[in-house]
């Protein structure tokens, strides 16, 4: 465990130590948080939605036409309509 300091500016910004940029693996632009939890707060990377969740939908066919989306689309929206009638 260590201790990096960096100082406040008038306009409450802070400059974060280059090791801790490096620990935490971020670049100009990226996102941060800071997490509170109590008195305790904690700096993490923030990631995007897109970042998180890249991949998760990959599947081994191959992706759809276009045309074939708007088919499987007008199906689903004929199946919700007749499941709407026959309630």
């Amino acid at each position: 465990m260590y201790e990096v300091s960096s100082t406040i500016t008038a306009k409450g910004q802070v400059t974060i130590p280059i090791a801790v940029r490096k620990l935490l693996g971020v670049a100009p632009h990226d996102r941060i948080a800071f997490v509170v939890d109590g008195g305790t707060v904690q700096l993490k990377r923030k990631s995007s939605a897109v970042a998180r969740t890249a991949g998760v939908f990959k599947s081994a066919e191959p992706p759809l036409t276009a045309k074939e989306l708007r088919e499987a689309a007008a199906d689903a929206i004929a199946e919700e309509a007749i499941q709407r009638m026959g309630r």
